[in-house]
C-alpha cells in the first residue's frame, strides 16, 4: 500500500494498517458474543459494519467486503482470494459497484480469519461499512484507455491512503464516497459523488460534492474547476470538515452530504464548502507529489478482436472484459484467472462499477488465453446488466434482485435476441439503489405492490437515466410491475425492437412512447 506523509507529527499510513490490525481483537469478540446470541441483530451492525462486515439476512452467517481503491486486484490479491475462497470453502462472492469484492455466507471464524489475513496483502476492510469513507472509485481502465484524458489512478490511490486516517480520528454522521473519473464516460459517477474529481482535457480537474443515489438523489454541485491534481488533498479535507460542520447527526436518513444541498441551499453549501476549503489551504500542507510510471510491456505481434477485447493505448496490448452474470462469479474461478495470469508480465485485474473485470495489460497471445478462460460470463449487452445482492443475503433488502435477472435472462435468451435488441439494466433490491437504479437506461427497484387485495412482489421501472458526464439525469418513474411478470415484459420489449430491425437505443431514441405502450399493460 502506497504511504502517505500527512502534516508533520501524524501518522504514517503504515501506522494506521497497524491500529487497525490491532483493533480485530475487539470484533472477534463483538462478533463471537452475536454468534452466541448475546448481542442483537442492530448492535452487532451498528459495530461490525465498520470492520467492512455485516451479518446477512437470518443472523446465521457473514459477508465481508474487501477495500479495493479503484477496483485494483493485482495478483498477490487475487490469489489471496483464491487462496481464502478454497480454505474457507466459500460458496459465494460477489462484484459490487463500489469496485470492491464482497465475501458471502462466512462463519464467525472464517470472517476473522479471512480479515486478518487479508492485512499480509495490503488489503483492509475497515471503513468499508458504518460511517467512514468508503472505497475510493476511479475508472477501471484509467491508465491504460484509448482516449482518456489522463491516468487519475495515482491520485486517486494517494487519496484513498489519506481517508484512511480519518477513520479513527474523526466521527462523520454517515458514509463519504469519493470517486474518479478519466473521460466523460464517468464511470463512477463522479459528477454526482460525495466528493468526484472529474478529469479535464487539461490535465487538471473539476470537482464536484454533495452528491449521490438513493433516497433524495442529487447530482453534484460543481464546487472549482481547474483544479491542480497535485492540490486534491486540500479538497478532500475541506469536505470531510464541511461535513462534519453541516452534516446531519441526529436522522440517518438524512445524514448523506446531498442533504446539504437541502438544508443550506445549493449556494449556500458552495459557501460553507469553499469557507473551509481557505481554511484548510491556509493552515495545511497537503500537496501531493505524484511521479506515474508508464507501462514498458510490449505486443507480442500477435492481433485478436473479439467483442469482449479492447485495445489498449499501450499498442500492441489489451484488456478482455468478463462480467459473471449478476456480478456474481463461480468462486472457483479466482483461482482459475490466477493459474492463468500469474506468469503473464504487469497483468492485474480491475473492477468495474458495472460487475464487469478487465484482465489488463495482455499481449495477443495472452488475450487469447483470457478469453478462453472467461467464456462463461455475459454473452451480450443484456447479460452485462447489474444487480445488488438481494434480499436473500441483504438485511435491509426488499426484494430478490438477483433472483429476478437470473429469471429474465432464462426467459429472454429463448428468444435469441441479437445483441443490443435489449439494454443492460440495474435492479436494486430497495431504494438504496446499490443496483444503481436511478441511472440505469431501464432500472428497477424492490418493493410491493397490493393487487386484488394480496400483496405481490413488485419492482418500481426508472426509465432513461444516464451518468454520462453533461448528460446526467435520474430516471423517470413510471410505475410499479408485479415481478413474476417483469420477464414477459422484457420478451415483449425485445420482440417489439427486433421487429424494427434495430436496438433498444436507437428505437427509444426514435419514438420513446413506443416503450411507454409495451410497458403500459405491465404497469400499475
Amino acid at each position: 500500500m502506497q504511504g502517505f506523509r500527512k502534516k508533520k507529527g501524524e501518522v504514517w499510513v503504515e501506522t494506521l494498517l497497524k491500529e487497525f490490525k490491532e483493533d480485530l481483537v475487539e470484533f472477534h469478540e463483538m462478533t463471537d458474543k452475536f454468534y452466541a446470541k448475546e448481542v442483537s441483530m442492530k448492535d452487532y451492525k451498528g459495530f461490525s459494519g465498520g470492520f467492512g462486515s455485516y451479518a446477512q439476512k437470518g443472523g446465521e452467517a457473514s459477508m465481508l467486503r474487501l477495500r479495493l481503491p479503484g477496483g485494483r486486484l493485482p495478483k498477490e490479491r487475487l490469489k489471496f482470494i483464491a487462496d481464502m475462497v478454497a480454505e474457507h470453502e466459500i460458496s459465494k462472492v460477489h462484484f459490487t459497484t463500489c469496485q470492491t469484492v464482497q465475501l458471502h455466507n462466512l462463519s464467525a471464524a472464517s470472517v476473522c480469519d479471512i480479515m486478518e489475513k487479508a492485512f499480509e496483502v495490503g488489503i483492509i476492510t475497515r471503513g468499508g461499512g458504518g460511517d467512514f469513507p468508503r472505497n475510493v472509485m476511479v475508472s477501471p481502465l484509467s491508465g491504460v484507455e484509448e482516449g482518456e484524458y489522463f491516468d487519475v489512478l495515482p491520485y486517486a490511490e494517494a487519496v484513498s491512503d489519506y481517508l484512511l486516517g480519518f477513520i479513527k480520528t474523526v466521527k462523520m454522521p454517515r458514509k463519504l464516497k469519493v470517486g474518479f473519473s478519466n473521460s466523460p464516460v464517468n464511470e463512477t459517477h463522479a459528477t454526482f459523488r460525495d466528493l468526484g474529481f472529474v478529469a479535464r482535457e487539461d490535465g487538471c480537474f473539476d470537482v464536484y460534492s454533495a452528491g449521490g443515489l438513493g433516497n433524495n438523489p442529487k447530482l453534484g454541485v460543481l464546487m472549482e474547476e481547474k483544479v491542480q491534481p497535485s492540490e486534491i488533498l486540500y479538497y478532500v479535507k475541506a469536505m470531510v470538515q464541511t461535513f462534519i460542520a453541516h452534516g446531519n447527526y441526529e436522522n440517518r436518513g438524512k445524514a448523506r452530504t446531498r442533504y446539504m444541498q437541502d438544508t443550506l441551499g445549493v449556494e449556500g453549501y458552495r459557501s460553507a464548502y469553499l469557507e473551509q476549503l481557505a481554511q484548510v489551504k491556509e493552515n495545511e500542507e497537503l500537496h501531493l507529489d505524484i511521479q506515474v510510471s508508464p507501462i514498458t510491456k510490449r505486443g507480442d505481434g500477435v492481433s485478436v478482436k473479439d467483442t469482449r477485447v479492447i485495445p489498449q493505448k499501450q499498442q500492441g496490448l489489451y484488456a478482455v472484459a468478463y462480467h459473471p452474470i449478476g456480478g456474481v462469479p463461480a468462486p472457483s474461478k479466482f483461482g482459475e484467472l490466477y493459474s492463468v495470469i500469474k506468469d503473464m508480465e504487469d497483468v492485474e485485474i480491475r473492477i468495474a462499477p458495472d460487475e464487469t473485470i478487465y484482465i489488463i495489460n495482455l499481449n495477443g497471445t495472452e488475450a487469447g488465453q483470457v478469453l478462453a478462460a472467461t467464456e462463461d460470463g455475459a454473452k451480450n449487452l443484456f447479460e452485462t446488466s447489474v444487480s445488488c445482492i438481494g434480499s436473500t443475503i441483504c438485511q435491509i433488502g426488499l426484494r430478490n434482485s438477483q433472483g429476478l435477472l437470473a429469471a429474465i435472462i432464462e426467459t429472454v435468451r429463448k428468444e435469441d435476441f441479437a445483441d443490443g435488441v435489449l439494454p443492460r439494466i440495474h435492479i436494486s433490491g430497495c431504494t438504496s439503489s446499490c443496483g444503481t437504479h436511478q441511472i440505469g437506461t431501464l432500472g428497477f427497484h424492490g418493493g410491493v405492490k397490493r393487487v386484488n387485495d394480496v400483496t405481490e412482489p413488485a419492482f418500481t421501472f426508472h426509465v432513461n437515466g444516464s451518468d454520462r458526464e453533461g448528460q446526467e439525469r435520474f430516471g423517470e418513474q413510471w410505475g410499479m410491475m408485479l415481478e413474476k411478470e417483469i420477464p414477459s415484459f422484457f420478451v415483449e420489449l425485445g420482440q417489439a425492437v427486433a421487429a424494427e430491425n434495430t436496438t433498444f437505443d436507437q428505437w427509444f431514441e426514435k419514438d420513446p412512447e413506443k416503450l411507454r405502450k409495451v410497458a403500459e399493460k405491465y404497469l400499475y
